[in-house]
């Protein structure tokens, strides 16, 4: 059976819907920079979605090419995850989405080395006739997290980072968000396949059930 990251590491992947507090190890990951609302059609973050599943993809069905990378083994292509931040804006400004900046990601096993990586970039973007050049090898290091399960639509998720933030408030801890430390989320639900219609106000809410998000902050203990 290909193993599964969604269900190996279920305390990353699939939390409570309450907040609790994980220390995320080092990993790797495709990334894609962009800034702009991601709900524009044709839009940077559109673009930026179909470059890393392209990618993932090629890295994943790699044992099928005369390419091998070392220590593999069949894996199910990770969840899409996303790093979001505003400029020169206290908290978030959720009326903005133009505002906003991300990094769209989706994590690499282990076994997935720089060249292996610079290897499915070259022949995704042969393959799929896109520029994947833009992905990026990305490591990062978030360690001391909250993170929350967010089932709904991506308009309501104030509430629920409100939540997160008097638990923190209530346990001793503070929000510590830095360049490298930014607010992290985790789409449990494929965007790709989650049918949505566009409401009067122009904005997206899903057909059906609810999205699912792990919605992740940043954290350091409290002096005070």
């Amino acid at each position: 059976m290909a193993f599964d990251f969604k269900k190996e590491y279920k305390e990353f992947y699939m939390p409570k819907n309450k907040p609790q507090i994980v220390t995320i190890p080092k990993a790797n990951y495709i990334a894609v920079r962009g800034k702009g609302n991601p709900n524009e059609e044709g839009g940077e973050y559109k673009a930026a979605i179909g470059v890393l599943y392209a990618v993932a993809y090629t890295l994943k069905m790699s044992y099928k090419t005369d390419y091998k990378i070392e220590g593999f083994f069949e894996y199910v292509v990770p969840p899409l995850e996303g790093f979001w931040w505003q400029d020169n804006v206290e908290g978030v400004d959720y009326t903005d989405k133009s505002a906003f900046n991300w990094i769209s990601v989706i994590r690499l096993p282990d076994f997935i080395t720089k060249k292996d990586f610079d290897w499915a970039v070259e022949t995704a973007s042969k393959k799929k006739k896109i520029d994947c050049s833009v992905a990026e090898f990305l490591s990062i290091d978030e360690g001391l997290c909250v993170q929350i399960m967010h089932i709904g639509a991506f308009d309501d998720e104030p509430e629920t980072v409100a939540v997160m933030d008097k638990y923190l408030e209530e346990n001793g801890y503070v929000n510590d968000f830095t360049d490298g430390r930014l607010h992290h989320e985790i789409y449990l639900s494929d965007p790709r396949k989650n049918c949505t219609r566009k409401m009067q106000n122009g904005n997206k809410t899903p057909d059906k059930e609810g999205l699912k998000r792990n919605s992740r902050q940043i954290l350091l203990m409290s002096d005070v």
